[in-house]
């Protein structure tokens, strides 16, 4: 059987132009290197050098080899280093899933950065998982999960990366726009702007407008953040995103945040992993730049 061994042996012996260089090159005495290639012979039942006095010359069949050699054996060592830096925690491909579909655009501030320090892993951002990631991450889909709602399952783990309040958002000409704060009764007249969550899962409802026993006139689902913004911006509608973000948004639409209640409705953002990739060295990179990217602080 032809091995990496023979390969490196017959381009060793070409690049050093000898035996003995050779030899010192591959850490074996002149004997040992002048059996090996006997044995190779032998083993392919046909010559592979010619020799000329002290010097070696391939046959058709070694110049074969030296070309095949050339071609895999650099692809090998190329191989065996990224082997060495997935062991390091280096080298790989970071999938994130998206849960927090707000959250997109702080990702990019993340991910801006993370790229430039890590140059040899790629960040693939996953949106379909927007709204259901868990199964994502328990099924190896994702590595990490951008959730405001962590779900707790055995393997997994969640870090809090950054704080934010979650705001109700109107037209700037809005009958509520002048409020400090709203009450849930406040939106009963109102057309609630939401993602495609379900209703449990929106802290609009389960933490303030069902907790009042209160209900908005119409609920209405928008996948994107830029259109629903627009649809509130020209009076279509209310939504609840959080304050960093309408703040962003307030530089370009007409809209301002009122908070939920007196109390606000304060929310975390939480890195979801699995308890076994948590120590992967550029998984750890980016938890820790993630803590340094915070969006814009609420006030």
């Amino acid at each position: 059987m032809l091995e990496r061994f023979h390969l490196s042996l017959i381009r060793e012996v070409d690049r050093q132009g000898s035996l003995t260089a050779a030899a010192e090159v591959l850490c074996l005495t002149q004997s040992a290197l002048s059996h090996a290639i006997k044995k190779i012979e032998l083993h392919l039942d046909t010559p592979i050098w010619t020799r000329e006095g002290r010097t070696l010359r391939l046959t058709q069949a070694g110049h074969y080899l030296l070309l095949l050699a050339n071609r895999l054996l650099p692809q090998l060592e190329h191989a065996e280093q990224v082997m060495v830096q997935f062991a390091a925690g280096q080298r790989g491909n970071l999938r994130i899933g998206m849960e927090c579909h707000p959250c997109y655009q702080w990702l990019l501030k993340v991910v801006a950065p993370y790229l430039a320090a890590w140059p040899d892993v790629d960040v693939d951002v996953k949106q379909k998982f927007q709204f259901g990631g868990i199964g994502a991450l328990l099924s190896h889909e994702i590595d990490i999960l951008v959730t405001p709602d962590p779900l707790h399952r055995p393997g997994l783990r969640y870090e809090p990366v950054f704080d934010y309040e979650q705001v109700l958002v109107v037209a700037a000409g809005h009958r509520l726009a002048g409020q400090a704060t709203v009450a849930p009764a406040e939106l009963s007249g109102e057309t609630l702007i939401t993602y495609p969550v379900e209703i449990e899962r929106l802290d609009i409802y389960n933490q303030f407008l069902l907790p009042a026993g209160c209900q908005p006139k119409r609920h209405k689902t928008i996948e994107t953040t830029d259109i629903m913004l627009q649809m509130v911006a020209s009076g279509r509608g209310v939504a609840a995103l959080p304050r960093w973000l309408v703040e962003e948004y307030a530089a370009q639409l007409a809209i301002k945040a009122v908070r939920l209640g007196p109390q606000g409705i304060a929310k975390q953002i939480f890195l979801g992993m699995r308890d076994g990739d948590a120590e992967i060295g550029y998984l750890k990179a980016f938890v820790a730049q993630a803590h340094h990217t915070v969006a814009l602080p609420d006030r």
